[in-house]
């Protein structure tokens, strides 16, 4: 058994992984001066490349992450009377309750979820926005092969995802258009990017497509917790990712605003870039 002090420390090997179609970053290389910069490139590629990555050896316990699943499973079963009062703080904050869209998806959300000292003083240094959304998917036999989240990208930067260890279902699309299976993988963490890194690195980075699918009668339930933008500011390209070879691509826009604009427009997977391209400039 163990102890609420042991912190996850997992070696796995790419090539004989038969779980991990992504790239697997291991956060102990950049503790290591020889090591770091094959690291930062390794993920600098995973960035451009997938928008998409598993990390291990973070240094979480396992006894936390089972139980944060614990009581998340907890406060999804709660009645749905007492679930609408996850009220929105933002649009689409709150509450999502199964719809015709997606209807075998609910989910609550918890806005600013940085409590604790360390991470209000991260958020601050950042003067970035975060947003918590746990979530639960009613599989059941007869929706065997049915969607349960459409395919859609992140609004906001990055997305660190905790998923379900024991029910798969998540699909990310690649570079190719092919749909890719992204097995479970206890005691790791799974990160991607969104929108809002797309346009900050002036298109290097990829906003990646994801879908849920049900592939089991089995309750599914994840914790995604979203680094979304600046509180106060606008998404700018740096100057340094600009020049001749790479011409700004995006002007500088406010985060909300944008978020607002996606879901009024129902621009689900990254189509509301569109409306920042630099050329759109009247």
């Amino acid at each position: 058994m163990e102890n609420n002090d042991e912190v996850i420390n997992i070696v796995m090997e790419e090539s004989d992984n038969s779980k991990s179609n992504i790239p697997v970053i291991d956060m102990r290389e950049f503790e290591d001066l020889l090591d770091s910069e094959k690291a930062y490139q390794k993920l600098r590629e995973a960035c451009e490349e997938w928008g998409c990555f598993r990390i291990i050896n973070h240094g979480i316990p396992t006894p936390l992450m089972s139980e944060m699943k614990t009581v998340v499973r907890s406060l999804l079963d709660l009645p749905e009377e007492i679930k609408q009062r996850n009220t929105d703080v933002v649009t689409g904050s709150g509450y999502m309750a199964p719809s015709l869209m997606n209807p075998l998806y609910e989910g609550l959300g918890l806005y600013d979820f940085g409590s604790l000292e360390a991470l209000n003083s991260f958020f601050d240094q950042l003067d970035a926005s975060s947003y918590q959304r746990i979530n639960k998917y009613n599989f059941s036999p007869e929706s065997v092969g049915s969607s349960g989240v459409q395919l859609h990208t992140d609004s906001g930067f990055l997305t660190v995802l905790q998923e379900d260890e024991n029910v798969s279902g998540l699909e990310i699309m690649n570079k190719n258009g092919d749909f890719v299976p992204i097995e479970p993988c206890p005691g790791t963490l799974l990160l991607n990017l969104g929108d809002v890194a797309k346009a900050w690195s002036n298109g290097r980075f990829c906003n990646v497509k994801h879908r849920v699918q049900c592939k089991e009668a089995s309750i599914r339930v994840s914790i995604a917790s979203f680094l979304l933008g600046p509180k106060n500011g606008t998404v700018e390209i740096p100057q340094e990712l600009v020049d001749d070879e790479h011409p700004r691509l995006y002007k500088p826009f406010i985060y909300e605003e944008y978020r607002s604009l996606r879901l009024s427009e129902k621009l689900h997977t990254g189509e509301a870039l569109q409306f920042i391209e630099t050329h759109n400039i009247a």
